[in-house]
């Protein structure tokens, strides 16, 4: 990425069928200009909190406040992993401390995922089971680590997750507040392209979404449109946990006008203020000295000044030094792990997934008439008859997002008519096999 304005981005949490109040958040804080690009970057993090009552919002709010104000206060102060992770650890002394002081709020805590968008590629910082992914080129890409026991005892029998059995998914092992140190996953840069998409989301998407399905529909809609129909898939197969869902698109390398962004400006870098002051001490000595020399009036003043620059550029030069060491230190002491990618699977939008939507949005249709709902039928025609027309002509990617969005209003009916333990089925033809989940040969549906 080349300039901050060069991603279009946008956040919903829900609060699922089946809960009675919200305990997921989010947070987001955009670089205002270039400037503020170069130093911070964009700031994209979502918590997922834990605890009975209100305890586990509180928890996931404070981490989606404390964090990025910890780390523009760090930002500045050497690279990007170290302040993640010094606003991760002040986040999590300051929910722990929360929970000592209150016996209500005891063992509150909360996962939290942050995603860090800079010149130099994404970062990724982490703690639970929320995730980001990265979704490029026909694959989505899980950047971030299930801090879960399910996820253990896949690494430890060097397994793939989704074939560990009997070992439920939700129970973690690591999350921001219940104890006084927790160890932080800080991960980047991540190579970042034009066209790039990242997904962070709390376990109520991930759980009940594949990571096929989410890759193909971040792909094909606006960011917009994709967490709205995310959640709303994830509500139509049960929601029983809060969902929330953020997507940020990077755009190719244009002006928001769509004009070409200016090319890149070649040509000496600019010298530090330090190191120009001392040539300008040391050019004026130079010329004291030439005064003196011919005991032209004025030499003592023109030293002064000489001397003057010199102590100033001397001390520039002390403090650079000082702030490069501090840098130094503490990139020996809190390293950054290399970008890994700990899972991947195939998103391309091909014929069999096309066809099972398509029956999807169908059946949905049939349950809204025979239900009396009251969706926006106009909507649902208009688009029906576009992904029909795109699906004759074999434009697979068009007819996909016109299904999608012929859902929508179907989708966004049946949540004002459905009951909390009612689920659609079957949506995209779940199957099963002997008990177990069952991946068909396109990786999208189980």
């Amino acid at each position: 990425m080349n300039r901050f304005d060069q991603i279009e981005y946008a956040s919903l949490t829900d609060v699922g069928v089946r809960r009675s109040h919200n305990q997921d958040n989010l947070a987001v804080q955009l670089a205002a200009d270039d400037a503020q690009w170069r130093q911070r970057g964009h700031l994209f993090l979502v918590a997922d909190g834990m605890g009975a009552h209100a305890v586990g919002e509180k928890a996931s709010e404070q981490a989606a406040s404390v964090i990025p104000h910890t780390f523009l206060k760090h930002a500045q102060q050497g690279p990007p992993g170290a302040a993640l992770r010094k606003a991760f650890i002040e986040a999590n002394a300051h929910i722990h401390a929360c929970g000592q002081a209150n016996r209500e709020f005891q063992g509150m805590g909360t996962t939290t995922t942050a995603l860090l968008l800079r010149p130099e590629g994404a970062w990724v910082s982490h703690v639970g089971d929320s995730r980001v992914y990265r979704v490029r080129d026909g694959w989505i890409e899980q950047l971030s680590y299930d801090h879960s026991l399910l996820w253990e005892y896949a690494r430890i029998k060097h397994m793939d997750p989704e074939d560990v059995k009997d070992i439920p998914s939700n129970v973690i092992h690591r999350c921001l507040g219940p104890e006084p140190l927790v160890q932080i996953d800080v991960d980047g840069p991540h190579s970042v392209r034009p066209g790039d998409v990242f997904l962070l989301c709390s376990d109520g998407l991930s759980g009940q979404v594949t990571d096929a399905e989410m890759g193909a529909v971040v792909t094909v809609l606006p960011p917009a449109e994709a967490c709205q129909f995310l959640i709303d898939l994830a509500n139509l197969r049960g929601g029983p946990d809060n969902i929330t869902a953020l997507v940020v698109r990077v755009a190719p390398g244009l002006e928001a006008n769509g004009v070409p962004a200016p090319p890149k400006r070649w040509g000496m870098p600019r010298p530090p203020w330090w190191l120009s002051t001392l040539a300008v001490g040391v050019f004026l000595a130079a010329v004291a000295t030439a005064m003196q020399v011919n005991d032209w009036s004025g030499g003592l003043f023109v030293f002064l000044l000489a001397s003057a620059a010199i102590i100033a550029g001397l001390a520039g030069l002390g403090l650079h030094y000082r702030q490069e060491r501090q840098k130094q230190t503490e990139e020996e002491e809190e390293p950054a792990s290399a970008p890994h990618i700990h899972r991947r699977a195939a998103c391309r939008i091909e014929q069999p997934l096309l066809d099972r939507l398509a029956r999807a949005v169908t059946i949905l249709k049939q349950r809204a008439e025979d239900s009396g709902w009251a969706p926006d039928w106009s909507v649902y025609e208009q688009h029906r008859a576009k992904a029909d027309e795109f699906h004759a002509a074999g434009d697979l990617a068009a007819a996909f997002r016109e299904y999608c969005r012929a859902m929508l209003p179907l989708s966004r009916g049946l949540s004002g008519h459905r009951k909390k333990e009612e689920v659609f089925q079957p949506i995209w033809d779940k199957h099963t096999e002997n008990g177990r989940r069952k991946i068909n040969p396109t990786n999208f549906s189980p």
